[in-house]
């Protein structure tokens, strides 16, 4: 077991190299600058912020100035905004990203897993057909969709939830049901048909046919295999609920990471761009491998490193 710890931490450490040095290679590719703009900066201006932020020296001595931040743990300065830094965009906008995406996926797991089950277990009834319905308008339509119906229903409406901002704890609820939107959805089926071929399995006939009610059955003995498929992708699910979306950010006016991210791609802010992908990498790689280690918590058979 440690053994594999140890490899997979290694793992994610050249996953990170190499999304770093794709994310440098391909952004100093793209035309432009972080200092091009509409208005044209005067030349020697110009001049001056390129020698203060040293982008006139080669990009392999820049690449490894910033490696060498990097293990230090400093993303570096906004090219775009004097005096700030990415640490401090990532200071200021995740903590909320973080609770909205928490908060996504605790409503996912508590609504899909629920929603799956009655599907399987009702396959081909009305509540089968009912959930699929819901689940596949959940799949097809955007995010951006449900986002402006809610507050168009919820708050223009109704007057039940605030239009912008979190100040409140009901100011939650829209953005949470709009973000969770797709995920939920995704999980709910990918649940459904996770349990009814679990379902369908020898070793379920043989738990029935030993009397056993069907609640115990799939409780003791469905629905734990079932939940591997809908435990892989719960990594990349958490890690993008939590680092923040754009579009539902942008629409409840809510100053996550999303807004940081997008807004430092239109500008061009090298280190910006290099500093959130990182943090999304790592969040991401992070979750990926706490998956792996939950498999055997959910199946004892499953073995890691020599075990196996």
């Amino acid at each position: 077991m440690l053994e594999y710890v140890l490899k997979r931490v290694a793992t994610m450490f050249v996953t990170l190299f190499a999304v770093v040095l794709l994310t440098f290679i391909l952004m100093h590719s793209v035309p432009g600058g972080p200092f091009t703009a509409e208005r044209k900066l005067p030349e020697q201006v110009e001049r001056a912020l390129i020698q203060k932020y040293k982008l006139d020296d080669p990009l392999y001595k820049q690449f490894f100035d910033y490696l060498k931040g990097l293990a230090r743990l400093d993303l570096g300065p906004s090219f775009k905004y004097e005096g700030r830094t990415v640490n401090e965009f990532i200071r200021e906008g995740f903590p909320l990203s973080a609770r909205l995406g928490l908060l996504s996926v605790g409503f996912t797991l508590l609504t899909a897993l629920p929603l799956g089950i009655l599907s399987a277990v009702k396959n081909g009834k009305w509540q089968d057909i009912l959930v699929m319905f819901i689940a596949t308008l959940g799949i097809t339509i955007p995010s951006f969709v449900i986002a402006t119906a809610l507050m168009y229903v919820f708050s223009f409406r109704l007057g039940w939830f605030p239009v912008f901002g979190v100040k409140k704890l009901n100011g939650y609820v829209l953005p949470v049901i709009a973000l969770s939107g797709y995920s939920l959805s995704f999980v709910a089926r990918l649940m459904r048909s996770s349990l009814l071929e679990v379902m369908g399995q020898d070793y379920i006939r043989t738990a029935r046919s030993k009397g056993l009610s069907e609640s115990a059955v799939i409780i003791k003995h469905a629905l734990r295999n079932a939940l591997i498929p809908v435990v892989t992708i719960l990594g990349p699910t958490i890690a993008g609920l939590i680092t923040g979306s754009f579009v539902i950010e942008k629409i409840f006016a809510l100053p996550g990471m999303g807004v940081h991210f997008v807004t430092s791609i239109a500008n061009r802010d090298y280190t910006a761009i290099m500093g959130i992908t990182i943090f999304y990498a790592t969040i991401l790689v992070a979750m990926v491998f706490l998956v792996d280690i939950f498999y055997v918590m959910i199946d004892p058979r499953i073995k890691l490193g020599r075990e196996s």
